[in-house]
């Protein structure tokens, strides 16, 4: 992923999340405040109510102003000009608090007139199972001559409680931001391991180049000496340091040419070939390989002179991978035939062979890279597995689309279709 794109996710991450974060703290806040006006309007009512039955009760009259008044968030004052029995209050307020499902503790004090005092009541649990009784800090209100004051200690506990739903969808959004946190975390972690990765690869195989270069020259040098080209023997070692000197700059070449793809700023450096005469030269250049190995390789040509618009360097490495593959993957004796057909809406470039095959469930991943099919502890052809992957990614920058074909023991087919 490019530093480009890690970026983008970032910005737009962290906009989602102070999103989320606005618009769930929005929604509980009015939430609560709705709960809480909810409350209030209940216990107004059933306060009124109680009021009632108790001026019916005493055969009095309530006051037109002022009869129910909220003091703080947890204080109401209910002033009915009248004498109240405790034991009578409180079973008041316990049928109308339970008629409008208000289901909170509370507590009540009546005002002694006598003593000028504010006498506790008591402290009552709406719930059967936690019956205590509580002290309470009642207040007194000089404004008033003959009241009552309920209060709800759980108010706070209370309204929470009637807003389940709003919290548990809370507690999802938070887990999603947490877990999309920790998403980025390891994304930005994960770049961070692969940009070091590469970056060790890189200048691991550039370092390599000289060294390879330097063995090349003194194998060639020593190929050139009379001396040892009379021994045999001497021969022989030179030979096999040219072709393993020879092979492991392939296997670096590879490695440049991956990363040479995935660098922020890859371009291609396309120009217009000719398909017919490009690959019947790379054909002429791999065909010595094939006859070493007492196999054939085959080119058919277009009826046409076709012509595409390609990187010459990355195109022709893609037509030698799959040629190459189609040597070391076989058996007996490897046959591989390259085919270039046309039609009106795009070109074909077939690379058959009567290879091992690949398994139906190993070729959705044969592209990924550093993936070689599994063959247990028998590795006859090494290598990093960057070659397909190569491929694949130097077709997606062409805009070209590759498919595979392939059965065990009867070969495989692998098609580049070129939109015109």
């Amino acid at each position: 992923m490019s530093d480009s794109a890690i970026r983008r996710i970032l910005v737009l991450g962290g906009l989602a999340i102070v999103g989320i974060i606005f618009i769930q703290s929005f929604l509980f806040y009015k939430t609560w405040n709705q709960r809480q006006q909810e409350f209030n309007q209940r216990v107004n009512i059933a306060l009124r109510q109680v009021a009632t039955s108790i001026a019916n009760y005493n055969a009095a009259k309530l006051p037109k102003q002022n009869l129910i008044q909220r003091r703080s968030s947890n204080f109401y004052s209910v002033n009915i000009n009248t004498a109240i029995d405790a034991n009578v209050l409180e079973e008041y307020l316990t049928q109308a608090f339970n008629e409008y499902s208000i289901n909170s503790d509370f507590e009540y004090g009546v005002y002694d007139c006598a003593t000028d005092d504010m006498v506790y009541g008591n402290y009552c649990s709406m719930n059967e199972d936690e019956k205590a009784n509580k002290s309470a800090n009642l207040p007194k209100f000089e404004d008033l001559i003959y009241y009552f004051v309920v209060s709800f200690p759980n108010r706070e506990s209370y309204v929470l409680s009637t807003m389940t739903q709003t919290i548990g969808f809370s507690l999802i959004a938070l887990l999603s931001v947490l877990f999309f946190i920790y998403a980025i975390y390891v994304i930005v972690r994960q770049k961070q391991l692969t940009d070091l990765q590469k970056d060790f690869i890189n200048n691991m195989t550039h370092e390599f180049k000289t060294p390879i270069s330097s063995i090349k020259i003194a194998s060639e040098f020593l190929a050139r000496n009379p001396q040892l080209s009379q021994n045999e023997k001497m021969k022989q070692y030179t030979q096999i340091i040219r072709d393993q000197n020879e092979r492991l700059n392939d296997q670096v070449e590879k490695v440049l040419n991956i990363a040479r793809v995935e660098v922020d700023n890859f371009k291609l450096n396309k120009e217009t070939i000719n398909v017919n005469e490009f690959i019947a030269q790379i054909c002429a250049q791999e065909r010595l390989g094939f006859e070493q190995a007492n196999g054939h390789l085959h080119f058919l040509k277009a009826d046409s002179d076709t012509q595409v618009q390609a990187d010459k360097l990355h195109f022709s490495n893609v037509i030698s991978n799959l040629i190459d593959n189609a040597r070391k993957y076989c058996k007996d004796v490897p046959e591989c035939t390259v085919s270039l057909t046309e039609n009106e809406k795009s070109i074909k470039i077939e690379v058959k062979d009567n290879g091992i095959g690949i398994h139906k469930e190993e070729q959705k991943r044969l592209f990924n890279k550093f993936y070689r099919v599994p063959t247990g502890n028998v590795h006859n052809v090494k290598g990093f597995g960057l070659g397909l992957f190569y491929v694949q990614n130097i077709c997606s920058s062409h805009g070209w689309d590759i498919e595979l074909q392939s059965q065990i023991n009867k070969g495989s087919t692998f098609t580049i279709k070129i939109p015109k």
